[in-house]
């Protein structure tokens, strides 16, 4: 036994380099318990177009962010109030209605969109997780109901969806890749600080919504943001509009929404 625990302090102590190697494809497994939704996928037209948008969005922004092959992003609408998203593990992202419907045009979705994506192309999430999950890992060399059983209640208590904490370096690392992106998808970077305007709004004499406590909005990272978008625009930068009918896709009574098992 003390071998096993020599063993596990040593996981634990060299984390954040190990976890590098832990073969992306093993993500799928640690997430899809929860993933599913618990509602049946709606009928309704206004929430499969609302899916497929959101969806066709995030590929252009796969495609130009060069994302590694096999990595895939799956896009989850939560039909629900708090002012959020999040990235979490296997490509899965998370955007509630709150936050959606207070962007004012495509470019700020888009670094909305491209940061929470960026997270996933740079692991972020299972450097986050990489603690229990490395000592899963090792626990299951030994017994795989043990470490199977190890890895769920770690992520069960961690709040693998709602909870994961990225470093202020992970945050600057996914602001500039998603605002890399949106000059490759627009030409510049008009209408991205938006994003970060809502969010300040947001915050301003309340109480912190979820994402401020993922995704800390220090001035540093704003400056950082506001500079970068200034060297990128021009006479003829312009916003695009949200689609036609995108309020009406937010606030569909049908909506879809993709509910998981760790937020209640």
């Amino acid at each position: 036994m003390g071998g096993i625990a020599a063993l596990l302090l040593v996981l634990i102590l060299l984390s954040d380099f190990i976890v590098d190697y832990i073969p992306y494809s093993w993500e799928k497994s640690l997430s899809e318990p929860f993933t599913r939704s618990d509602a049946a996928d709606s009928d309704d037209q206004e929430s499969k177009q609302l899916e497929a948008y959101l969806q066709q969005l995030a590929d252009r922004i796969s495609i130009v962010q060069g994302l590694p092959e096999g990595m895939t992003i799956k896009v989850h609408f939560l039909n629900r109030d708090p002012v959020n998203a999040f990235a979490t593990l296997d490509g899965h992202v998370f955007f509630f209605r709150g936050l959606l419907e207070k962007l004012p045009n495509e470019n700020a979705l888009a670094m909305l969109m491209a940061h929470e994506i960026a997270h996933i192309k740079y692991r972020h999430p299972i450097h986050s997780l990489s603690r229990g999950v490395l000592v899963g890992l090792a626990l299951s060399v030994l017994s795989s109901s043990m470490g199977d059983s190890i890895m769920q209640s770690f992520i069960n208590e961690a709040g693998i969806l709602t909870v994961l904490k990225f470093s202020r370096d992970m945050e600057v690392e996914s602001d500039n890749a998603a605002l890399d992106s949106v000059v490759a998808l627009y030409g510049h970077t008009k209408g991205a600080g938006d994003l970060f305007k809502v969010l300040q709004k947001e915050t301003k004499d309340k109480e912190p919504y979820e994402i401020f406590s993922t995704h800390p909005l220090t001035e540093n990272r704003i400056s950082n943001i506001r500079e970068q978008s200034e060297q990128q625009l021009s006479k003829d930068s312009t916003v695009t509009p949200l689609p036609e009918g995108f309020a009406d896709w937010l606030t569909s009574g049908q909506a879809a929404s993709t509910e998981n098992k760790l937020s209640r």
